[in-house]
């Protein structure tokens, strides 16, 4: 993966779902740049391997390790106000952690279907928790690691069923979520104009080998595996996260989608203004956050 060049020395970077796939890939990446490293993740033991890993690639043990189940809301503001007792600035915040449940609609500890809980409710919550310090911080970057999956959401976000209890698909609830990462990101913008954020949102190009859908039932594993040869590596796939974090070319850019490196026209009937408003509310609601 082409890397930029720019110096990160002194800044400090939060990425959630940092111990694999494209997480894993960012951190390393971005620490080799310099960065300070706080690493959100749910196994303490794995993130202590993926730090020492970091730190043997780099050079950089400046790493950080913060530790939560993010489809938990209370466990998000535990690692938003573990972060903020620190007193550290935050120049980037990559929302990354997300995933694909199997056939069963699960519920979170919280009542929430549990991709919409993990995939949208946490990134909502923990940006939400952290924005004072990011806009002290400022000139500083949002990004929200989304995907193409949510032109899958035919009609648009599903403001009657968000919940997914009246109709559960596994590929469904995915692409709703996906699509509330970028309603979410586009709302979001506009709430910070002149403050010196920008907010961003990018898709890895392609079918990403990550590792994020080992929650899926077996089925949807055996295809994945078959699809294997076809996968881009997550090396790769991690280009457009590392860019929208680091490259002085997008400074200032703000309220864009990112295909990997090319910035991308979304699909306007299923990402409106008002859409976004309307999540923004539901999520508001559902979390008692806001902004």
């Amino acid at each position: 993966m082409a890397r930029d060049d720019r110096s990160l020395a002194g800044k400090v970077v939060m990425i959630t779902g940092a111990t694999n796939g494209l997480g894993r890939v960012a951190a390393g990446e971005l620490a080799r740049m310099g960065a300070r490293l706080h690493l959100v993740c749910r196994n303490r033991p794995r993130a202590e391997r993926v730090a020492r890993e970091i730190e043997a690639e780099t050079g950089n043990g400046d790493i950080q390790l913060l530790i939560g189940d993010l489809s938990s809301q209370r466990e998000v503001r535990g690692v938003a106000a573990e972060f903020l007792a620190t007193g550290e600035p935050l120049d980037v915040l990559l929302n990354n952690a997300g995933a694909i449940f199997g056939l069963g609609r699960q519920e979170s500890v919280d009542g929430f279907e549990m991709t919409f809980a993990l995939n949208h409710l946490a990134y909502f919550t923990l940006t939400l928790r952290l924005l004072a310090r990011i806009k002290q911080s400022a000139p500083a970057r949002i990004i929200n690691v989304c995907s193409d999956a949510y032109t899958w959401a035919k009609g648009g976000f599903d403001f009657e069923d968000s919940n997914a209890e009246r109709s559960y698909g596994p590929m469904r609830q995915y692409a709703q979520s996906k699509l509330a990462n970028i309603l979410f990101t586009r709302e979001l913008t506009r709430r910070v104009q002149k403050s010196g954020v920008t907010v961003n949102c990018v898709t890895p190009p392609g079918f990403t080998g990550t590792g994020f859908a080992q929650n899926t039932h077996f089925l949807a594993k055996v295809a994945l595996k078959l699809a294997k040869p076809f996968v881009r590596s997550a090396r790769k796939g991690a280009a457009g996260l590392v860019y929208l974090c680091s490259s002085p070319e997008v400074e200032g850019l703000t309220g864009a989608y990112f295909m990997g490196l090319k910035q991308t026209p979304l699909k306007p009937e299923l990402t409106s203004d008002l859409d976004a408003e309307r999540l923004w509310k539901l999520s508001t609601e559902a979390t008692g956050e806001d902004a």
